[in-house]
């Protein structure tokens, strides 16, 4: 049994005061736990209405301006005379002063690293414990941050969040409410500990192929006496020890070894996530003193930036996953709630698992968020979900004073220890849009200066990891690369010509003014896109009717109504500039909802197919955004509640190993692609028709195709003239892919049968889930089906079908499903 134990101090009070007055005394307290959020507990005590729910926000904004005080009690335990307490608090939000009996005991300035302080107890005595959180407006006042960028709208000067180390969405970003945090937000506990103990223990993929894996491990002790030693145990996934070390604990050197045979770490896509267990104890005879455990994949990951041979002037951006190039199929996550304290496990579950679903292979920890939990990088080394992981920097100047510097460096220090030796961890990014947004700014006003906080991502960062993490791959910033930070011949891009009408950049200058008409932002701009990695791009799409339901006025569902418009935080025209030229208007909400998730489908599916086309020279895209931090109208494919929107099976299908897609040439010519990323080659049949929408074939052509791994290539081409009444289809006879089309016209001009819907036969099963046999007998439209259950999950949704087709969708729930819980729709009956 190891020596020393830790008391988890969850059960908490609260209580606010004018800043300046308050204390650890008084009444009125309210309970909260740690980790809390202060809104939660606000609400609980009925203080507080919910700020998510109808037009409650506003009323919420007093929290900011308040000093909160946060109180406990523990019975301090009995300790030997070599072991040492320590108060740990792994979160603070933020700028918070810590009382032990009514001294300070310290201070903290940074919610990104945890805080520990030795204190000094009695034995059987209880103390008390109390934290003292500034209002940020307090904390900063008398300090100016590095002056905005002028070519922008300012909004960062009133609340500085660039110059606190804090969740810098929390005051709000065009998809999220403006409520900041404040409290402890992570685990409080007491640490009784030895003074000999394991500060740390890095594991290293040093080389890997099927035959041999070269690995490294390095430990860091401290106050380790003569005659302790340090045992190693490295067990493999069925549970046998590979590799044993036993040795005295004053030897440092690296623990370096090779593996024969090993289980290889793969995305869900291209193979297995076996995971190893590494235990390491520190031992003082047969006293253990010390133990730390680790998962571990062994996988080697490195980023291809060579020239490109075939577009001239270009390099690669290629991640390389144990020797084999791959294609980032992702998206970009936000926090799973604007309440950074009140997170539970269950969204991550949930969450990452529909990422897998969706035919992922890669999640982009967006920076300016959080550093997700320990349970998010655990269920994506399980899922088999690379990780591209921004630091905390995004969309702002920051300031390079030595304080801020040494906060930083300990904030980066401690999260590169926490997360390196998950194997999905792909690359360490050092901020959001940062040098993007300032090259706009020094090419907008005239006016050339350096970029304040360069020295972070240059500098500081890049020097930490070499020592840290040298064998993740780094990356100044998201975008980043080549003579302009955002051109397409190098590194990644942020595509927004399609939604902002940012003009294209193709190598180092825009190549046309900003430009906000329809015809500026249609989705179809995509296909101008040759950059080597796109890292965001996206469209706004409403989330299903009863995620508003459950959480607006009913008086507000309607898209005129202020309340509506205060769950967009984006400019609202945009949506309807979107839709305009594909579904015509919305005129009722249900239109709304409607249209903007058919354009959101269908654009992203448009993007995704011409990027996966030019494979080699495209080797990533990541969509923006996965998921919200509160129910809102957003870029994100899985609304709050959990609902998956439209798009969230357009991209699935799009993202598909196996993509066969049409692309448009000049006049009514159309090529087929087949895109394969799989490591065989795809070999296989496809038959292309060119059918009516009543089911007649106008022309029928069934061809052979052989497609290398991890290749793109046309097949086919051939005449597919506008028509409102025709579609072109393909599908696989071998059910190598997934069935596609190529609309001739927008939905809006297309001439569906407004009386035909499909033929439906329900079938229970013992399991409680619900098979749905559909069969249509004319063009179908957006068929998809809508619960006012959140936990359902579609096997399939939101899908066209031609005349005559078949399709079985199943539906799952956290409990049995019932067909009157279901409800059937389709666009020809509009």
């Amino acid at each position: 049994m190891i020596e020393g134990f830790s008391i988890i101090l969850h059960r908490w009070e609260i209580l606010d005061f004018d800043p300046g007055a308050g204390s650890a005394d008084g009444s009125g307290w309210m309970p909260i736990s740690a980790p809390g959020d202060v809104y939660r507990a606000l609400i609980a005590a009925g203080r507080l209405d919910d700020p998510y729910r109808e037009r409650n926000e506003a009323a919420a904004a007093w929290v900011r301006d308040r000093e909160w005080w946060q109180r406990a009690t523990f019975v301090a335990p009995e300790i030997s005379a070599d072991e040492t307490v320590e108060l740990v608090f792994d979160g603070l939000d933020t700028f918070a002063t810590i009382y032990l009996d009514g001294q300070e005991i310290g201070r903290a300035d940074n919610m990104f690293r945890p805080w520990t302080f030795p204190i000094t107890v009695q034995p059987g005595r209880t103390h008390t414990l109390a934290v003292r959180f500034d209002p940020t407006a307090v904390a900063l006042e008398g300090i100016a941050p590095p002056s905005p960028w002028a070519a922008f709208t300012d909004r960062i000067s009133r609340s500085k969040r660039n110059l606190m180390r804090k969740a810098q969405f929390g005051w709000g970003w065009d998809w999220g409410p403006d409520l900041p945090t404040v409290g402890i937000w992570k685990q409080a506990r007491l640490e009784v500990r030895s003074r000999s103990r394991i500060t740390d223990v890095a594991f290293t993929t040093v080389s890997a192929s099927q035959l041999r894996a070269v690995l490294r491990i390095d430990l860091e002790l401290t106050d380790a006496a003569p005659g302790h030693r340090a045992e190693i145990v490295l067990t493999d996934p069925d549970g046998q020890a590979v590799f044993r070390l036993d040795r005295d604990a004053a030897d440092t050197t690296p623990v370096a070894f090779d593996l024969d045979q090993p289980h290889l770490w793969w995305t869900h896509d291209l193979g297995d996530q076996p995971l190893y267990a590494l235990t390491v104890r520190l031992l003082d005879g047969d006293r253990l003193l010390d133990e730390q455990h680790r998962a571990v994949g062994l996988r080697t990951i490195q980023l291809d930036q060579s020239p490109d041979p075939d577009e001239p002037g270009a390099t690669f951006f290629t991640f390389v996953l144990n020797g084999v190039p791959i294609f980032a199929k992702g998206a970009c996550w936000v926090p799973t709630t604007s309440f950074v304290g009140d997170v539970a496990s269950e969204p991550y579950d949930r969450l990452i698992a529909q990422a897998a679903r969706a035919n992922m292979n890669m999640i982009r920890v967006w920076g300016g968020g959080i550093y997700e939990p320990d349970a998010f990088y655990d269920l994506c080394d399980r899922h088999g979900l690379l990780v591209w992981q921004d630091f905390m920097f995004a969309c702002a100047p920051y300031p390079d004073d030595d304080a801020f510097v040494a906060s930083v460096r300990a904030e980066v220090e401690h999260q590169v220890r926490r997360l390196r030796h998950h194997p999905s961890m792909a690359l360490w990014c050092g901020n959001n849009e940062n040098q993007a947004i300032h090259r706009i700014n020094v090419d907008v006003s005239g006016v050339a200066a350096p970029l304040p906080g360069a020295i972070l991502y240059d500098d500081l960062i890049p020097g930490l990891l070499a020592d840290l993490d040298p064998t993740v791959p780094y990356w100044p910033g998201s975008p980043w690369g080549g003579a302009n930070p955002n051109g397409m011949k190098s590194g990644d891009v942020h595509d927004w010509t399609v939604w902002h009408g940012i003009p294209p950049i193709p190598d180092d200058v825009m190549s046309e003014p900003f430009g906000y008409a329809p015809e500026k932002i249609v989705f179809q701009r995509y296909a101008e896109d040759t950059a080597r990695f796109v890292s965001e791009f996206g469209i706004q799409a409403a989330p299903a009717l009863a995620t508003l339901k459950r959480w607006m006025d009913p008086a507000d569902l309607d898209p005129d109504s202020e309340g509506f418009h205060q769950r967009i935080k984006d400019e609202s025209k945009k949506a309807l500039a979107m839709i305009a030229p594909e579904t015509g208007p919305a005129t009722t909400l249900q239109d709304y909802i409607d249209f903007t998730q058919w354009t959101q489908a269908e654009g992203l599916k448009f993007g995704i197919e011409h990027f996966r086309r030019r494979r080699p020279h495209c080797s990533g895209a990541l969509l923006w955004q996965f998921n919200d931090c509160w129910p809102c109208v957003s870029w994100s494919l899985v609304d709050y509640d959990g609902v998956e929107k439209a798009a969230f099976h357009s991209v699935r299908r799009a993202f598909a190993p196996v993509l066969a897609s049409f692309k448009a040439l000049e006049g009514d010519t159309v090529e087929l692609w087949i895109t394969n990323d799989a490591r065989e080659p795809a070999t296989g049949h496809a038959l292309i028709d060119l059918v009516g929408l009543d089911g007649h074939i106008v022309w029928s052509e069934t061809l052979e195709f052989d497609i290398p791994a991890r290749a793109s290539r046309p097949v086919w081409s051939g005449a597919a003239p506008a028509s409102t009444e025709r579609v072109l289809t393909v599908r696989s006879p071998d059910d190598l892919f997934l069935p596609n089309r190529k609309l001739l016209a927008p939905i809006a001009r297309v001439a569906l049968d407004r009386k035909a819907r499909p033929a439906v036969v329900v079938r229970m099963c013992p399991d409680g889930t619900l098979h749905i046999d559909l069969e249509a007998p004319a063009y179908l439209a957006f068929v998809h089906f809508t619960s006012e259950r959140a936990d359902l999950v579609f096997s399939d949704n939101h899908f066209d079908m031609t005349a005559g087709e078949r399709r079985t969708v199943s539906v799952r729930g956290a409990s049995a499903v019932t067909s009157d819980e279901i409800v059937l729709h389709c666009w020809n009956g509009r």
